[in-house]
């Protein structure tokens, strides 16, 4: 088997299981969240650190919220568990970056590993969001460069993979939809709120040697519950959050 085949297949794998993979780098994260506590920290160090973590998750949040927001139904970028392409996209966001919501996830799951306060974790967590990505973006772009061909290889060859390309900007075509956005990523919020609180929880239990739950992070945690369980709700029981030419 070539190397490109080996990768491709690989990222199909990957892909399909994209959604729970990720979440098996909190296996080392454990021991680095109770030994590498922030206790000795200056108190204004951990709260920049606090805020540069959150403000990572929500940047990625409100990346992956544009791309998915400006999508139309039956383009790439809009599968979910095989390659699915209709036409492609190379307007808006992706004008400026090939993989918008990969660059979005690796944001916010930035984000929670900076709270676990750790440098050489981020740089751990880094490398293996690259290597797990990586296959997948091989993967996607085989697909795409054998359903469009020359017109893949026009837009790949002068749109970055991952870093955005600012001056490359072109509107898109299709306004920005906020029931998309409320239809699609309510379970990654929730994902991303239960990280920061399970963290926060475990910092807190290692420190002082007992369960112990914040009232701040407990009020977010069933916030962003409660807003999941109702968009949930009206995503399979009503046809509030539903919208022509959105998938």
């Amino acid at each position: 088997m070539s190397l490109i085949t080996s990768f491709e297949s690989s990222g199909n794998f990957l892909f399909r299981n994209r959604s729970w993979l990720p979440l098996l780098l909190f296996i080392p994260a454990i021991p680095v969240i109770c030994f590498a506590s922030p206790l000795a920290w200056p108190a204004w160090l951990v709260t920049g650190v606090s805020v540069l973590a959150i403000a990572l998750s929500i940047t990625g949040f409100l990346i992956r919220s544009w791309t998915i927001g400006t999508t139309p139904k039956g383009t790439s970028g809009r599968n979910t568990k095989t390659q699915v392409a209709e036409s492609l996209n190379t307007s808006g966001i992706y004008s400026m970056v090939r993989h918008p919501l990969y660059l979005g996830n690796y944001f916010m799951w930035i984000g929670i590993v900076v709270f676990c306060f750790n440098p050489w974790f981020v740089l751990l967590a880094s490398l293996a969001f690259w290597l797990y990505y990586e296959r997948i973006m091989v993967a996607e772009e085989s697909y795409l460069e054998r359903k469009f061909g020359q017109q893949f290889h026009h837009w790949a060859s002068s749109v970055p993979a991952f870093l955005p390309a600012f001056r490359r900007f072109q509107p898109s075509p299709v306004r920005f939809s906020i029931r998309s956005v409320l239809r699609r990523e309510y379970s990654g919020f929730l994902a991303t709120v239960s990280c920061f609180t399970f963290i926060d929880l475990l910092r807190a239990s290692c420190e002082n040697g007992n369960l112990i739950v914040s009232r701040p992070a407990a009020i977010v945690f069933l916030a962003a519950l409660v807003l999941t369980v109702t968009l949930r709700s009206l995503k399979h029981h009503t046809g509030i959050l539903n919208e022509e030419g959105r998938s």
